[in-house]
Parts: C-alpha cells; structure tokens; sequence
C-alpha cells in the first residue's frame, strides 16, 4: 500500500479584518469580513524576519500631495538631463525605471509629469515611517529613506498575535496615518525577506518559508542573490551559470575554488542560508552631494567652483550629524551618461 501523502495544512491570514484561519468561501473571499485580500502559507505563524519597502515611495508622495497626478505617469528628477529618481507603477508600465536617463524615460513616455525631487520632505516622512516600525519593534534596521529590516522575534505577547498580522496590521497604519502603501516581505532571514518583498508590488505581503526555500531560488536568475551585481553576474553568466540552481548545485567547495570568499557567500545564500542579524540603529555608510547641469560645462574653473560648493554640503552634513568618513569618492558623468569615478582613502 502506498504511503499515504502528509497533507499541507495552510493558515489563512485577512489583510484587512486580521482573521486568522477565516476559510474561503468558493469566490476565495474572507468568510468573517468578504475580503479577498487572503495570505496563506503553511509557515506563516513562525516567521519573523521581515523586509518592509514603500511602494514607489517618491513618486506616490508627490502623488499623494497632489490628487491630480493619481492616474498619471509620474516621474521625480531632473526635467532635462537628469535620471528617474523614481517611477510610479503608471510609468513602469512603459518600462521606465529608477536610475534611467530622463530623456530616454521621455522618449519611452512623452506625457510623463516630471516633478523635481524634495529631499527634505521624503525624509521627513520616511522617519515617520520608520517610527510607526519601531512601535512593532525596537529592532529596525534602515536601509534607506523608504525601507527597512524588522525582527519580531518575542514580540507576539507584547501585540498579542503573530509577526503576520502585527505586520498586516501595521501596514494598514501606515496607510491610514501616512497615506502610502508598502509592501511587506515575511521569512526567517534577511536575504529571504528581502527576496519576498519584492515578488508583490505594490502593496504586497509574500512570504518565503524555510521549507520551500531551496526549491524557490533554484528557479530564480543569478541576479537575485544579494550581492550579485552586473560584473559578476557577467562572470558568472560566461561560465555557463544563470540560475540559482545550478549554484546549489556546484556547492560550496567548488564555488570558492572559482570564486574564493565571494563563492562562499554565493553557497550560502543559493541555499536560502543567511546569518546576518537584524542591528537597529545601522549608521550611515555615506553622504553626498550631486548636481546636474542643463547645459555641457567645459571650462575648468567654473567645475571646480562648482565642485567646492558640492564639496561644502557634504562637509556641512557630515559636522551637523557629528560623524566622518575615511573615503572621498568624486562623481563625474558625461553628456552621453558615461559614469567616471575617483577614490582616495584618507589617514
């Protein structure tokens, strides 16, 4: 007789009225509150590791601020010859992205609505973010303006429920309070949770269990392992590898006889392994000042003028936060966007 199949048992979270275990009617809606907003995983009342992003967070605050924008394609940067800072999902949809030359986001969207970037209050709701975080944990790690790390390990007597719905729950603060949507990635580890997080926007909530790790990275493309970039993704692509299981595969003897440290870290991580804490507080990494120009500058002394004045913000920043760095790095691009860069590590 064959062995009889273990049988899967899922719990089934609502995102909106915060049921645990609702069911599902046969229209896959919530059966206490209608919903269809239903999150179910047969892990998710043990995961705890959480990767927390603002949807398109430039863009829909300048969205928010002006309700004429809802449905337009808007873009935050500079009118001429900037870079997207950032996209809306209406922009997205014609396959502009942060980090594109504006012009080519024009070509590809000639009715986008250019807005100019307001550092100063992205920052100021970005902390208020971060602080309705820490009303869930004290352990919030930053990454940026817009996202963050969230361990909720311990914390489900002090919210009286599991990390799912205090998270569930804290999303639909930061909408209520702030007026922005996140999305929500829930693991046991930080590469996992950031993986998750972005398999959903926008105002999503994935999770990715210990269980199914391996087999779901297996199918992935190498450029999803953090601390994969384009040259070794490159490197990697010339020796034959582009998925993730095939990195399982190799192992961790041969990925470091190919690639010393990093192959190490390349086994862990294809494996869904990830030690990293979550450290609250992390402090910055760097500062800077950048600037574009709508006209080609040419003449010597007027750049190093210009690059003084760049070079008295950062100094001002660096004394207001009380902090140094050992590594000035100075950024020069093009008129045809070819990026040159120049370090030099101090005593």
């Amino acid at each position: 007789m064959a062995a009889e199949r273990k049988r899967i048992i899922m719990t089934v979270l609502c995102r909106d009225c915060l049921s645990v275990d609702p069911g599902q009617t046969e229209n896959g809606r919530c059966q206490a509150c209608g919903s269809p907003r239903l999150l179910d995983h047969p892990e998710l009342l043990q995961l705890e590791i959480v990767h927390l992003d603002c949807d398109a967070f430039y863009a829909n605050v300048e969205k928010r601020d002006d309700p004429a924008l809802k449905n337009k394609p808007v873009l935050v940067g500079g009118k001429s010859r900037g870079v997207v800072m950032a996209a809306c999902y209406v922009a997205r949809e014609y396959g502009i992205r942060s980090a594109m030359p504006m012009y080519k986001a024009l070509k590809a969207c000639p009715h986008a609505v250019i807005v100019p970037p307001k550092m100063s209050k992205y920052r100021r709701i970005g902390h208020q973010i971060r602080d309705l975080m820490k009303t869930t944990t004290p352990l919030v790690e930053p990454i940026s303006v817009d996202e963050a790390f969230l361990d909720l390990t311990g914390t489900r007597r002090l919210h009286g429920g599991t990390a799912a719905v205090t998270l569930a729950r804290l999303a639909a603060e930061i909408y209520s309070t702030v007026g922005l949507t996140v999305t929500v990635g829930l693991s046991h580890n930080k590469f996992l949770a950031k993986l998750a997080s972005g398999l959903d926007k926008p105002s999503g909530f994935q999770v990715i269990g210990r269980k199914e790790a391996k087999s779901f990275l297996a199918t992935q493309h190498i450029s999803r392992i953090w601390g994969v970039g384009k040259v070794m993704q490159k490197r990697l692509e010339r020796d034959g590898i582009n998925r993730v299981g095939q990195l399982q595969v190799l192992g961790s003897s041969e990925l470091i006889k190919r690639y010393g440290n990093i192959g190490a870290r390349l086994a862990r991580l294809s494996m869904g392994e990830d030690s990293r804490m979550v450290t609250p507080g992390t402090m910055r990494k760097s500062l800077s000042s950048e600037t574009t120009f709508t006209h080609n500058i040419t003449d010597f002394t007027r750049l190093k003028q210009i690059l003084w004045k760049q070079a008295e913000k950062v100094s001002s920043g660096l004394k207001k936060e009380n902090i140094g760095g050992r590594t000035v790095t100075l950024k020069l691009k093009t008129s045809d966007f070819i990026l040159l860069t120049r370090s030099r590590s101090l005593g």
